[in-house]
């Protein structure tokens, strides 16, 4: 028998997966899906949130502050794309301004630092392209955005490093209690363990209704639809701007990214489906519509993908952790700010499980990791004796984004590793470029089949039946 089984390899399960790892324990993470960071981690807004929207006094609260104060320090440990760029709230109407104030309050009651409303003119030189009806802004300069993909992968590189095993391709099919611990049912058979974390997102209510039928959780998947724009407007404004709601509405943010472009969205539409994430003429036309109420002249004709992902949302807005039933730990109903407040909630699940089953600390446990080495980031000659000592770091596969062949292997090789084209994808960025990976897609697929030992037909998309091609002509002709 095991002793922890983690459900879901998100940025929540692997961030639990890789606390746990600092006790002595034996830990299985369970994921349907064929990688880590397949469902709600992959898409959002991949901001950390400073704090101050949170409800005060909650658990959702609490933790974004602690994880946005934790990310800094965690960033340089595990070695993934972070930039403190801070954030500002723009107010367009002065009858609005008591909203304003009312946020503000909220942040400095939750603990966030730094907070101060901005007038009109400060805002604009701070950005030089917010709205000509900007009035003022809530300025947190602990705002900060992130790599989501980078975040997930780091945490679950780490617990891997010591000792924590995935198992994909394996949704769970049902819960049991059994004596001195859980049976969790999957398609590939039975697991057994003292302890059981339902990291399952969007399926986390189906999860906690298993074990606790008589207090039921109810999730609602909610959409939220983006624009990503090139690299050449990425700098088309400097921090993270959030629209305040008001008599227009619910807003969208504008945002640069870790990686140089510009994100515009999320709409905010609840929905039926847990695995729609579909866009919709709908839903662009009114990211269209509501993206130019704050930041002026964004140059959505730059657009180069448009996407959509699922928050968890439990109709009381509030994150549900804790200990359920002997030895079953809910980890559930994380949506925005999840993100940011990951790492607190990693440690928050590990101290429970830890204390229920009486784990020992692991003095072997190693907290750091290293990503993977981008070329592009070396001066000239360290690139070059790279080069020399390794050829394949010098063949570039992906233009748009200056990836090369070394890259992509070392994506392969790790564990856990990519084995498909989204896997490489979101670990080095191939395919993430202007042409949306028109160009580099056979070659990495060709890497792919190479490092794996399979046929090049064998190799997917995204897992499951999303193959490529079906055939070779050269082998049919």
């Amino acid at each position: 028998m095991l002793d922890v089984i983690i459900i879901g390899a998100g940025v929540s399960g692997c961030a639990c997966a890789r606390e746990l790892a600092r006790r002595k324990a034996s830990i299985l993470v369970l994921e349907k899906e064929e990688d880590v960071c397949c469902g709600t981690s992959k898409a959002n807004s991949a901001i950390v949130h400073a704090g101050y929207d949170a409800p005060h006094g909650s658990l959702m609260a609490r933790l974004n502050v602690q994880g946005s104060r934790m990310m800094p320090a965690l960033a340089k440990e595990l070695d993934f794309a972070y930039r403190r760029c801070g954030s500002l709230v723009v107010c367009l109407d002065e009858a609005d301004r008591p909203a304003l104030q009312a946020l503000y309050q909220n942040g400095v009651a939750n603990g966030v630092e730094g907070l101060r409303i901005v007038e009109r003119a400060e805002l604009q030189a701070m950005e030089p392209n917010v709205a000509d009806e900007a009035v003022a802004a809530l300025w947190a300069p602990t705002g900060a955005i992130v790599c989501p993909f980078g975040l997930t992968f780091a945490l679950a590189e780490n617990a891997a490093a010591n000792g924590v095993r995935f198992q994909f391709d394996t949704a769970v099919t049902g819960v049991a209690a059994i004596d001195g611990g859980w049976r969790v049912q999957t398609a590939a058979g039975a697991y057994e363990a003292r302890c059981v974390v339902n990291a399952a997102g969007v399926y986390a209510d189906t999860v906690h209704n298993w074990v606790r039928g008589d207090d039921p959780l109810t999730i609602v998947p909610r959409r939220g639809e983006y624009f990503l724009l090139d690299h050449a407007a990425g700098d088309h404004v400097r921090h993270t701007v959030f629209q305040l709601p008001g008599r227009l509405g619910k807003g969208v943010l504008v945002t640069p990214t870790v990686h140089g472009n510009l994100l515009v969205g999320p709409t905010a539409q609840d929905i039926g489906g847990k695995d729609d994430t579909a866009t919709t003429a709908a839903g662009l036309d009114e990211l269209r519509a509501k993206a130019g109420l704050a930041v002026k002249d964004i140059p959505l004709r730059q657009t180069i993908t448009s996407f959509a992902g699922l928050r968890a949302h439990e109709p009381r807005h509030e994150f549900f952790i804790g200990e359920i039933a002997p030895g079953f730990v809910d980890c559930a109903a994380i949506e925005s700010p999840g993100l940011s407040s990951a790492p607190a909630i990693g440690v928050m699940v590990a101290d429970i499980v830890a204390r229920s089953l009486a784990l020992p600390e692991n003095p072997a446990f190693t907290p750091t990791r290293k990503g993977i080495l981008d070329p592009k980031t070396l001066p000239p000659a360290e690139r070059a004796a790279l080069i020399r000592q390794n050829p394949a770091y010098g063949q570039i596969v992906c233009r748009c984004e200056s990836v090369t062949e070394g890259e992509i292997v070392d994506a392969i090789r790790r564990t856990p590793g990519a084995r498909s084209l989204d896997g490489v994808k979101r670990r080095t960025r191939a395919g993430m470029g202007r042409c949306q990976a028109g160009f580099c897609s056979p070659r990495v697929m060709e890497i792919l089949a190479r490092e794996l030992g399979v046929p090049l037909a064998a190799v997917t998309k995204a897992g499951g039946d999303s193959h490529i091609i079906t055939g070779v002509n050269k082998d049919v002709y």
